[in-house]
């Protein structure tokens, strides 16, 4: 099929020079790739990054057999010691084909946020348990998990997924929060949920099938995840990975997205902004400020995984990069001056992997600038 022919006027604006870089050799025969191309914004290089081989750690942290460590939060440091806060269970997961009041549904289920510290960022040491599941009854009684860290004015903020019993398909996550005056805590948990789903999904029939819908609702219908708070234009912006009713696959996989809610106070109460979701893709949140802005990666799921997205205002993101493999829920190690590169914030820190179906464990990644495509003794322009 020939492609239509663009009026010589249309493109009076680009230059032969950009048609020359772009290899497009004839200006009135444009496929869809050339007029994508010739729409890119012009950003250079300087987002573009590729991870090195996964590290394992050392010390408590290491993979342990029967253990499910996962889901780092991002890394802070505190005089000389370096914190970490992540998920932990324990025994296999059997999934909703088992006994769901006794068993695990799923490697974050039945879980306690825990943390750790280290003197170099590889060697670890468990201390704890920092926030545990409510008491029975309670909106975080079956798991609290996917922990994020925030520093502001000397005190400390986790934010947290929940779940309350029992763990069915349509069960609705929820997100908690907890204060401390140390990394060490104790911590003080809010007694409600910081932030729920939306709750103008309609479920179809009685069965436990999460899609089966009448009407699916906002992005945000079914589950609020990986929640994540910056300090942002003095104010608090709560980035968060929402779950639809009635979850589709899509052209770039399952139907994930990102919000954004906001307040006026670390503890809330958080406002859902009217412009979400404010990505199409993603899954784990990983934001940070950058250049008066908010960035984001964006992997896993969507039509724009594997993107680095950056937002003037928080909200609005553009693709400033597209790269390969980046590690899934990334802890970002937060001891960096963000200010100094785009992706400075990316050089290291924590993710997980699955060790098997049943069991988890933390790693550390590393990622370098890369600016040139270079044989062996070829020097780039």
């Amino acid at each position: 099929m020939q492609t239509e022919n663009i009026k010589e006027e249309t493109l009076d604006k680009v230059t032969d020079a950009e048609l020359d870089r772009l290899g497009i050799t004839h200006r009135t025969h444009l496929s869809a790739a050339s007029k994508r191309a010739l729409q890119w914004p012009k950003i250079g290089n300087d987002w573009f990054i590729e991870f090195n081989d996964l590290e394992p750690l050392k010390g408590d942290l290491a993979y342990e057999e029967g253990v499910c460590r996962r889901d780092p939060s991002a890394v802070i440091k505190v005089d000389d010691t370096y914190y970490v806060w992540y998920s932990k269970s324990v025994g296999p997961t059997q999934g909703f084909a088992g006994n769901i009041d006794e068993e695990k549904v799923f490697p974050w289920d039945r879980c306690d946020v825990w943390y750790a510290t280290s003197k170099d960022g590889y060697i670890w040491k468990e201390q704890g348990i920092a926030v545990a599941r409510g008491e029975q009854g309670a909106y975080d009684d079956r798991s609290v998990f996917t922990a994020e860290i925030m520093v502001y004015e000397g005190k400390y903020y986790l934010s947290y997924q929940t779940v309350k019993s029992p763990y069915t398909v349509r069960v609705k996550n929820q997100v908690g929060l907890a204060w401390a005056e140390r990394p060490e805590g104790p911590w003080t948990k809010l007694p409600e949920p910081i932030l729920s789903p939306a709750d103008n999904g309609i479920w179809k029939g009685e069965e436990d099938n999460r899609f089966a819908v009448e009407k699916k609702g906002d992005f945000d219908s079914h589950k609020v995840h990986d929640p994540c708070i910056l300090p942002f234009k003095g104010k608090f912006y709560l980035y968060y990975k929402g779950e639809q009713m009635g979850e589709e696959i899509t052209f770039g996989g399952r139907q994930i997205r990102h919000g954004v809610a906001i307040a006026e106070h670390p503890l809330g109460p958080y406002v859902k902004s009217p412009y979400n979701p404010i990505s199409n893709s993603g899954h784990e949140i990983c934001v940070w400020p950058y250049n008066g802005g908010i960035a984001s990666l964006i992997t896993t799921d969507g039509p724009e995984k594997n993107t680095i997205q950056w937002a003037p205002d928080g909200i609005n993101f553009e693709i400033v990069a597209s790269i390969q493999n980046p590690p899934h829920a990334i802890g970002l190690n937060r001891t960096v001056d963000t200010e100094k590169n785009p992706t400075e914030i990316l050089r290291w820190g924590l993710t997980h992997i699955y060790n098997n179906d049943d069991y988890q464990s933390i790693l550390r990644f590393s990622s370098y600038h890369k600016t040139a495509h270079t044989a062996i003794g070829e020097k780039a322009i």
